[in-house]
């Protein structure tokens, strides 16, 4: 019984995490004042997304022949050594392996990493940086806590 009893307080305390009161100290008198925040979840409609890649950039030997457009075995090269193969001609020779050298080809990868979006809510705009694409309506945490404006010290 005891293992679960730090489960089911983590679970108790989380669930009231949102009504957790807001410490504010008075400047005059050093007292401290506990406030009730007062927090809802509501939903707001989301104008923009525009996510944030990253480039990921990937380098990989290969093959390039002298004489031909594409390396032999690949693409137009394969058509044409079959289609002469077809029509009774000789097909093409294996290009020898001095005409043949290793290049580096660079390739990009773009993935998105995070995204800028706009909404609005209650007819006022706002944007933020978001893991995940919201969609049409973002969930947004709202909460009012009263504001108490410091007093003027006296000399």
């Amino acid at each position: 019984m005891r293992t679960l009893a730090a489960p089911v307080i983590a679970l108790i305390l989380s669930a009231f995490a949102g009504a957790m009161p807001v410490v504010a100290r008075a400047q005059d008198s050093g007292t401290t004042v506990l406030q009730n925040e007062n927090v809802r979840l509501d939903f707001a409609q989301v104008m923009r997304v525009q996510p944030i890649y990253q480039v990921l950039r990937a380098t990989r030997m290969e093959p390039r022949c002298h004489g031909d457009a594409e390396p032999a075995g690949t693409g137009v090269a394969k058509v044409v050594g079959a289609v002469r193969g077809a029509f009774g001609g000789k097909p093409a020779p294996a290009p020898a392996q001095g005409e043949c050298e290793m290049v580096p080809v660079v390739r990009e990868f773009r993935r998105p990493i995070a995204y800028d979006v706009d909404y609005v809510y209650r007819g006022t705009k706002y944007r933020s940086r978001l893991p995940f694409d919201p969609g049409n309506r973002l969930r947004v945490r709202v909460s009012v806590v009263p504001y108490i404006p410091p007093r003027a010290s006296t000399p």
